[in-house]
């Protein structure tokens, strides 16, 4: 509601939901760039953290970031030589790398890589850590093609039906695993 020399307009209720909506687009790019950095930096304090997301493009408040950290229940552990540093929760899909890629980089980069065939069986290929994600889609996506899959970290054995052939299998995931074509 907006109060303007003696008249009372309200914001139409889509501008509210589009800003809303808005708002929750810029939270989830945040999170995914906070596991990001965890995942592949050593931080040890929120400063670091802040100055790590500030070259990528994200401005906060020391507050939002402790907020963040907490729904995405980091933690600090001890490193060999005794300094603690942000770790992400062990059932994340995130695990520690050393990469020279940004963020930014990483965060464009799909977890699929490869797929290779014998008889009816597959196996998927996938960055380290997005193998189960990628498969629990596969799994949802009720493909007519697929009878199941098992994940490891960065592997992802499927079981095709013995009828279906490579190609359709792969225009099956395509639709379900982004960079599958």
């Amino acid at each position: 509601m907006h109060i303007c020399k003696n008249m009372i307009t309200f914001a139409p209720r889509n501008a509210y939901l589009y800003n809303n909506e808005r708002a929750m687009k810029i939270k989830n790019k945040r999170l995914e760039a906070i596991r990001l950095i965890i995942s592949s930096q050593q931080l040890g304090s929120q400063e670091e953290l802040m100055a790590a997301l500030h070259k990528e493009g994200f401005n906060m408040t020391q507050a939002t970031l402790s907020r963040d950290l907490k729904q995405l229940k980091v933690a600090k552990a001890s490193t060999l030589g005794g300094n603690y540093i942000y770790v992400l929760p062990n059932e994340t899909m995130y695990k520690r790398v050393s990469t020279a890629s940004s963020i930014r980089e990483m965060m464009e980069i799909p977890g699929f890589l490869s797929i290779s065939f014998s008889g009816n069986m597959g196996v998927i290929k996938t960055r380290p850590g997005y193998a189960s994600a990628i498969a629990f889609n596969i799994d949802r996506s009720e493909s007519p093609h697929i009878l199941g899959t098992i994940a490891g970290d960065d592997t992802i054995f499927i079981v095709v039906k013995e009828e279906s052939d490579n190609e359709a299998v792969i225009d099956s995931l395509s639709k379900v695993v982004p960079n599958m074509k």
